[in-house]
């Protein structure tokens, strides 16, 4: 096995955390009342609980480096996420960055930053 790091994000309600990421494609693979494990292909998501945190001065953060961006855009829309600029859950479409890669950008129900990028 490769080294790998994984992201440690919270959650406010790891049933609506797992139900929420399950609409993306992700599967849990672990959970317990400390920790929650979501899985989808080689992407693998951690989270520990946070019932007090307030998703709207969150200053949590990941990335996902993605072979098919697009599909998986795709595939938050179809989940009904909006393309907005306030609230959470919501999606920012992706662009083209000034150093010249494509970058969208989804906030999770926590107010957890979640950067798409295109490998």
């Amino acid at each position: 096995m490769s080294d790998v790091a994984t992201p440690n994000l919270p959650s406010r309600d790891f049933e609506k955390t797992s139900q929420f990421y399950t609409a993306l494609g992700f599967r849990e693979s672990w959970r317990d009342k400390g920790w929650m494990i979501l899985k989808r292909g080689d992407l693998t998501l951690e989270f520990f609980p946070y019932p007090d945190l307030d998703p709207l001065s969150s200053s949590f953060g990941s990335c996902l480096r993605l072979d098919d961006l697009d599909a998986f855009y795709a595939t938050c829309k179809d989940a009904g996420l909006p393309e907005t600029r306030t609230g959470q859950p919501r999606l920012h479409p992706p662009r083209v960055e000034p150093w010249g890669g494509r970058v969208g950008a989804l906030i999770d129900l926590d107010g957890t930053l979640v950067r798409l990028i295109q490998n």
